[in-house]
């Protein structure tokens, strides 16, 4: 008969996998850090302004995962959570002139603010209703722009970073000013979603989105888990929307349109909406979309009426192709979770 470990022990065993798990995390991230400083010397300047986009996405993306693949609450609305925090950060930053930081946290705490008030009345909703509701948020919330004139209307308001500080030389430009901001807060931001993921919080909603019965009868408080993972996942959906402006240089409301909210949700789902790094592989399809069709629409004649619909009929193909044969994201990550 096998002796059964102290409980002191297995403590013990628990906290060393934990660290070691930091450890490699840690190490990756680094890693990946370096290749990123290293391809922004490489590239040209499109690609390097891609890259930019391809981490705004990251971090969008990331907020789908934590929200819907973790918690299990279904958002078709993160669009206009972006939103919120973009206007936050470029009111902060143009009526108060806080530094590009600064302004970040703004957006981060603004959306954050925004999804804790929406996930407490949304608290007692679930499946369609859930994404019902933040559906409808996402179809009106950018429209109320035009009402408020300090929001700039239609035509919006300036978001500018200024130029890169003169200690990086006169070649740095300002793509590549921009992708070293987007991917450092990309690094950071996923850096610490693995470890709020990794935490008893991430068990916890794993456990509510598996069986919410079972979570509460274990001593999990179903309603105040639901609100805190919305409240963080719309903190990091304000992050991406300050990058977004970001790199457009501009918060309109044609920024963030319904079609954003239904892009990273593809996004999440084409490499598995519960795996974190998946975002990434998620991002990058999402900004080779527009090249692809560009390419198929110049092929097939180039008139503006295939070139106008023809990305949102490839990512809707895409988003019912996935869901029908990978549901659960790639086979590779669905043989990894049986071994486990």
């Amino acid at each position: 008969m096998l002796k059964r470990k102290p409980t002191t022990q297995v403590q013990i065993d628990m906290d060393k996998n934990i660290a070691r798990r930091k450890i490699i995390g840690a190490a990756f991230f680094i890693f990946l850090g370096i290749a990123l400083y290293v391809a922004s010397n490489i590239v040209d300047e499109l690609r390097v302004y891609q890259g930019a986009t391809v981490a705004v996405y990251v971090v969008a993306i990331s907020s789908i995962i934590l929200l819907t693949g973790y918690s299990g609450q279904i958002s078709l609305g993160h669009g206009a959570l972006m939103a919120v925090g973009a206007y936050a950060a470029v009111l902060s930053r143009n009526y108060w002139n806080f530094p590009i930081p600064l302004t970040f946290a703004v957006a981060v705490l603004a959306a954050a603010l925004f999804g804790a008030l929406l996930g407490m009345a949304a608290g007692r909703l679930s499946g369609p209703y859930l994404a019902g509701t933040t559906l409808a948020l996402a179809v009106g919330l950018p429209s109320l722009a035009n009402q408020f004139k300090i929001l700039g209307g239609e035509e919006g308001l300036t978001y500018d970073v200024g130029f890169p500080p003169l200690a990086l030389g006169q070649d740095f430009t300002q793509y590549k000013w921009f992708f070293w901001i987007a991917a450092l807060a990309a690094l950071a931001a996923t850096w610490v979603i693995f470890n709020v993921l990794g935490s008893r919080y991430g068990r916890q909603w794993r456990a509510l989105r598996s069986n919410p019965t079972a979570a509460a009868l274990l001593g999990v408080h179903v309603a105040r888990s639901k609100v805190l993972a919305f409240t963080i996942s719309s903190g990091v959906a304000g992050l991406a929307g300050a990058l977004m402006s970001m790199t457009i240089s501009l918060v309109t409301p044609s920024a963030f349109p319904l079609s954003l909210s239904f892009a990273i949700v593809t996004g999440a789902v084409l490499a598995g909406v519960t795996l974190l790094t998946g975002s990434i592989v998620g991002a990058v399809v999402l900004v080779a979309i527009p090249e692809v069709t560009a390419a198929l629409a110049t092929h097939l004649g180039g008139s503006e009426k295939v070139t106008s619909n023809l990305p949102g009929l490839m990512m809707s193909a895409l988003l019912i192709l996935s869901v029908l044969f990978f549901p659960n994201g790639p086979q590779l990550h669905r043989r990894k979770t049986r071994k486990s």
